[in-house]
């Protein structure tokens, strides 16, 4: 009942909106009484008006409201009546709302933005762009300015861009972003699964999500409570709701001087709405053509005044079913793969194999009595060169394309004038989302209770070293669901304060105090390891004479499906509680006229801060010990305090030029430690002509260490290492450590936190250009440049290896009594005959990281008779991206072949709009680089293979808006309009075939969207 019931109230919203198709008159502007500032933006909407103003100055002013003005200036002369106001123009063609006894200087020309034509048409469009300005701080600086560019290069994507290019959720607008050029996880990630399940991450030029900062309302939330991939803190923007974000800003390069830590690739800040008049109701219902991953969102948003109170209310729903692997013909079976023969075998569900790793025959009879399982695509399988075993090719598929999730956000900003130039102010928000994955069927093989996953055991059934591994199936477990990674994710975020004035009118300030949280209950699907060992083997009868577990396990056992009783029996979960909090004090005071220059008059902001930052995973007891098979964690818990201060000043030197200066001192406090860090930014805007602004910046960034990298604690996994002591000192003529007998020592490598890292840092300069030739047309180029330096990376195993060989023999000028040498010789262990047992390793800042590249825009705008078209594109070219990870190695490319990094060098995107009266459509292409295929990401590419790299590949959105009145309006979309695949990459040997960071084949989709507004300013 649940789809029916939704499809009617989406008939009962569009029938309620048919009813209501009156048209606002022509030539007749009507404004209803109540906030100035929302009456001056409706006045911009309806009319085309370019209005720039002061919104610290009219907060809180109120307007009797215009009933039938002829033109544009008549209404806004009324609005301002009784305000203390007036409205000049300016040489650029702006109109300044200044204060009735005030003389404006002259304002640098805005850039222009195209804005939303007026519905039905309208006598009173005018020619020249609407340029809003709803808030004057702008991402990247904390003073009020007029202009929207400014010397290094933001990106604002508004809410009605959002609309227009059928973007479904926050990650889908960020992955459209043309700087967002990392690579990051989907939500079929089998790591982001394990580690980080149901979030996401935006990657500004590809260095880590971690070094992306991320502000909503410009303030700092709290990150995912789990790391990325088991290392960094990141912030997950998968839960935040996209029905109530009025604009996305980005900034790309070092920020540090305005913000502090994190802010080295940019800043991504979400602004929420904070202004509403009236009830609006906004509600989408989407699925694919094929009739699955069915979605809705629900959005009802709201404000009121009363005297000097005001209060805007949202709230947003959202219900998304999840998209299965095998509900896609590419990647239902495993015998998609680009060459089955040899890549395309099933998953073995049923393998044993003997001490030469040959599969033993279970015999066609013994698979065909499995046929049943997993939905009847049990079969008799053969992996070439290996043999034959019991296998399903469904079995891959069990895993879900997109995430179950259900959720709501709730948003509440609240603020009181009290008269003396004094304003209270409090923003709120609280989100719960529960969201559901499915990874891959659980396994089993035997683990010992010393956790060592041992490969091979004496059966004394059969008198020979054997292995055994089972994948459970759909019928063992009791369906999928019951094998889903759950989550619940709590938010919660407060920020509130009081602004007002100061010295006469002369200085603003704000003093506010703000908390964020992130709470999570997560729970995986486990194989209690000792439980599964019983069932399948028995009890352990001892070791052999070579140290191998003995068992007496006759093959009925393996080739037996489990009841439900017995799979439960084994089956547990395991639950973590993580949470992260920050917590900040700030004070700030601008002036917006510190004193006069040639150009102008001179703003200035300083900014004084306290914050805390803690996390804390709370995993399982269980999940620490070697207790679930294959799956052992470590803990991580720990909290920092720090203090910063802020300057920045913006000078215009001459009519022309400007110059802007901002520095900060960060210090923080952590495991007894207190590093500090100073960052400064300089910026040039200079306009010889008002069409044209040549700009640049440069500035230094720096990142405190990651809170995990910091306090995570001991844990253990496997992997192998190459011996180098032992093949220099026992085979010194091998040809070669591959030809060495200890090339490959399978080792227990332990891994801790390092509370001695210090701040990873970075520089960053910007030079470009905006020019608006005519009102109709601008265009931007920027050149961007990150030098990032000490980067945290785990020091790697085999390094240590060469630093034990190198002190042990004295090669390379190591000295054995050296702390260096002494630390390396300490994080390796051997046995009493001298074999290599284990590595200890922990971060360290030791790579280095360079990009550089290009930025380039568009805008044209053009009123014909036929309609108004918009044309919206930007283009990013890297033109290096460079890494070197250890000092003494190489410099890699990460675009060349065999390089193992899998980032596009270029992307670009492409809208086309058009409006006539109460229609407008849009389509949105994006195209995104060639990328390594899959040969040349696993660096085992060769010459004469296919071509190392897929080609560029393209996607489009499309959109249809009507308004049925100034109040109501419903728009069609579809996503993926030409149903495009994955690309086909023959060298893509896992499933599903494809590079999944990128791509995925969930297809068309089409969504509905009615929005209707229950009084006050039209839409």
């Amino acid at each position: 009942m649940r789809y029916p019931v939704r499809m009617l109230l989406l008939s009962a919203a569009c029938s309620a909106a048919l009813a209501a198709q009156a048209q606002a008159a022509p030539g007749r502007i009507d404004l209803p009484a109540g906030e100035l500032t929302t009456a001056l933006n409706t006045l911009a909407k309806q009319s085309g008006t370019q209005l720039v103003y002061r919104a610290d100055q009219l907060k809180g002013r109120r307007t009797s409201g215009v009933q039938g003005a002829a033109t544009p200036d008549q209404a806004l002369d009324r609005l301002l009546q009784g305000s203390g106001f007036q409205a000049k123009r300016d040489a650029s063609g702006a109109v300044l709302i200044v204060q009735a006894d005030a003389t404006p200087r002259r304002a640098p020309a805005p850039r222009p933005a195209p804005q939303e034509a007026p519905p039905g048409g309208g006598a009173a469009q005018a020619e020249e762009p609407v340029t809003q300005l709803e808030t004057l701080q702008v991402t990247g600086s904390r003073i009020p300015r007029a202009q929207i560019e400014g010397p290094a290069p933001i990106t604002v994507v508004t809410a009605e861009d959002i609309k227009a290019a059928g973007f479904t959720s926050v990650p889908d607008v960020l992955q459209s972003l043309t700087q967002n050029g990392g690579e990051t996880q989907s939500q079929q990630s089998a790591g982001g699964a394990d580690f980080s399940p149901g979030a996401q991450q935006v990657d500004l030029r590809g260095l880590g999500p971690n070094h992306t900062l991320v502000l909503v309302n410009g303030r700092r939330i709290a990150d995912f409570p789990l790391p990325f991939g088991g290392r960094s803190n990141f912030t997950d923007i998968s839960s935040l709701p996209l029905g109530m974000i009025e604009r996305i800003e980005v900034l790309t390069g070092s920020a540090s001087a305005i913000y502090g830590s994190d802010a080295i690739s940019g800043v991504v800040n979400f602004i929420l709405k904070k202004e509403a008049d009236g009830i609006t109701v906004d509600y989408r219902y989407g699925q694919t053509e094929r009739g699955d991953a069915e979605s809705m969102r629900l959005n009802i948003s709201g404000g009121f005044s009363r005297g000097n109170f005001n209060a805007v209310l949202g709230m947003e729903y959202r219900d998304q079913n999840p998209l299965w692997g095998y509900e896609r013909a590419q990647q239902d079976s495993s015998y998609d793969a680009p060459n089955p023969s040899r890549y395309g075998y099933p998953p073995r569900n049923f393998l044993i194999t003997d001490w030469w790793d040959d599969y033993i025959d279970p015999g066609e009879e013994t698979c065909d009595s499995l046929s049943n399982l997993n939905e009847g695509t049990m079969h008799y399988a053969n992996r070439r060169n290996y043999g034959y075993y019991c296998g399903s090719d469904r079995a891959v598929a069990y895993r879900t394309m997109i995430s179950k999730r259900e959720g709501v956000n709730t948003y509440a900003t609240f603020n009181y004038e009290f008269g003396n130039g004094m304003r209270w102010f409090a923003d709120v928000q609280a989100g719960r989302h529960e969201l559901s994955l499915f990874r891959a069927p659980r396994s089993w093989a035997l683990m010992t209770d010393d956790g060592t996953e041992w490969d091979y055991f004496y059966n004394q059934n059969t008198e020979q070293l054997e292995y055994w591994q089972r994948q459970f199936t759909l019928e063992e477990m009791g369906g999928l669901r019951n094998g889903m990674v759950n989550t619940v994710q709590k938010t919660f975020g407060v920020t509130t304060g009081f602004a007002g004035t100061l010295g006469g009118g002369n200085w603003d300030y704000e003093a506010a105090l703000s908390h964020s949280q992130y709470r999570a209950e997560i729970s995986w699907p486990q194989i209690v390891a000792a439980r599964a060992n019983d069932l399948f083997l028995g009890p352990q009868l001892g070791y052999d004479e070579d140290g191998y577990p003995i068992y007496d396990a006759p093959y009925e056992r393996m080739y037996t499906p489990l009841t439900r009783a017995e799979y439960d029996s084994i089956f547990a979960r395991t639950t973590y509680k993580p949470e992260s909090e920050t917590q900040s004090l700030s004070f700030t005071l601008t002036n917006a006229s510190l004193f006069s220059l040639p150009g102008g008059d001179a703003g200035f902001a300083a900014t004084a801060e306290l914050g805390r930052q803690s996390y804390d995973l709370k995993p399982d007891p269980l999940a620490t010990q070697y207790y679930y098979y294959s799956w052992k964690d470590s803990d991580g818990k720990g909290s920092r305090n720090r203090w910063a201060v802020a300057g920045e000043l913006r000078m215009p030197l001459l009519d022309s030029l400007n110059l802007s200066v901002a520095g900060r001192f960060d210090q923080y406090r952590f495991a007894g430690r207190d590093p500090n860090k100073f960052t400064w930014s300089a910026g040039l805007e200079w306009r010889p002509v008002d069409s044209l602004l040549v700009r640049g910046s440069y500035g230094t960034a720096f990142r405190a260490p990651d809170l995990h990298y910091v306090f995570t604690g001991p844990g253990n996994d496997e992997t192998s290492v190459t011996d180098f002591y032992r093949c220099d000192t026992e085979e010194p003529d091998a040809e070669s450590y591959d030809d060495c007998s200890y090339g490959s020592e399978g080792i227990i490598r332990s891994r801790v936190g390092n509370k001695d890292l210090e701040p990873e840092t970075s520089d960053s300069w910007t030079a470009g250009l905006v020019w608006s030739p005519a009102p109709w047309l601008d265009l931007s180029l920027d050149y961007f440049n990150i030098d990032m330096r000490n980067q945290v990376q785990d020091l790697r195993a085999n390094e240590v290896m060469r630093w034990e060989r190198d002190c042990r023999l004295g090669l390379n000028g190591a000295v054995a009594t050296s702390d260096t040498c002494v630390d390396m010789l300490a994080r390796v262990t051997r046995t009493q005959g001298g074999a290599i047992y284990g590595v200890h390793v922990n971060p360290i800042n030791i790579a280095q990281e360079k990009t550089s590249g290009v930025d380039a825009t568009a805008n044209l705008k053009l009123d014909t008779g036929i309609g108004l078209f918009r044309l919206t594109g930007s283009y990013t070219w890297v033109e290096k991206h460079d890494i070197q990870e250890y000092p003494d190695e190489a410099v890699v490319d990460m675009f060349a072949i065999n390089s193992g990094y899998d980032i596009p060098r270029t992307k670009a995107s492409l809208r086309v709009s058009w409006e006539k009266n109460a229609w407008s459509a849009a389509i949105q292409g994006r195209r995104l680089g060639s990328l390594p295929n899959g040969w040349s990401y696993d660096e085992v590419w060769e010459e004469g293979d296919p071509g190392p790299k897929i080609g560029a590949t393209y996607r489009y959105n499309a959109n249809v808006q009507f308004r049925f009145n100034d109040h109501s309006q419903i728009s069609f979309s579809v996503v993926n309009l030409f149903d495009k695949k994955p690309p086909v990459d023959p060298t893509y040997t896992s499933y599903p075939y494809y590079d999944i960071s990128w791509f995925d084949t969930e297809g068309r989709s089409y969504y509905v969207q009615y929005t209707h507004k229950f009084g006050g300013s039209p839409l």
